[in-house]
């Protein structure tokens, strides 16, 4: 276990001595992420896991923004403790507003929060997305294809989706948030 590893922790998040050869690259300089720590148990799967989800949540055709809000909208309704803490911190750094965050986190109104029409149908296309059961339903679906670009419905349905696998991994798995990010929460009055 890592020198801050919960004992209770239902797997050990690997450190860089740690962590297998091929696992190490993936570290960095600093520590490395809970997610990243922990896929390390299984570096063949952290080979293909990471760079997937770099591709799918990272920068791309839809701008930082837009991604935040999917992330972090997708977080809060699947109740992802871990992703909602951590994707708080990074969409506040994005420039998401106090209100916008709160709002996507279920704290707030989502109308209130966001008067642009096209996010407002980005946030429902995100919420059947994450919620929903099968096709999303055509008037939707009609909506958001005249406010995005193909391209662009594409690449946010995918964000979502990796955040969905995302969101499981860790809340089964109950990884747990930097005591640095629940500190800048706590400062920013988000429990």
């Amino acid at each position: 276990m890592s020198e801050e590893q919960d004992p209770e922790a239902l797997v050990s998040l690997l450190g860089r001595e740690q962590a297998p050869l091929l696992a190490r690259r993936f570290y960095g300089e600093g520590t490395p992420s809970p997610i990243t720590a922990s896929l390390a148990q299984v570096p063949e799967l952290l080979e293909v896991a990471l760079p997937f989800v770099g591709a799918a949540l990272g920068p791309a055709g839809l701008d930082e923004r837009t991604k935040e809000i999917a992330i972090l909208r997708t977080s809060a309704l699947l109740e992802c403790r871990y992703c909602v803490q951590t994707h708080t911190a990074v969409a506040l750094d994005v420039g998401l507003s106090t209100g916008e965050v709160r709002a996507l986190r279920g704290e707030g109104d989502l109308d209130e929060a966001f008067s642009d029409a096209r996010e407002r149908v980005m946030i429902a296309w995100i919420d059947a997305v994450a919620l929903g059961r099968g096709p999303v339903a055509p008037e939707l679906a009609t909506r958001a294809s005249e406010a995005l670009e193909e391209h662009e419905l594409v690449e946010l349905t995918l964000a979502v989706s990796a955040t969905l696998m995302l969101n499981r991994y860790c809340t089964a798995l109950d990884l747990p948030t930097g005591a640095d990010t629940l500190a800048r929460l706590a400062a920013g009055g988000f429990a």
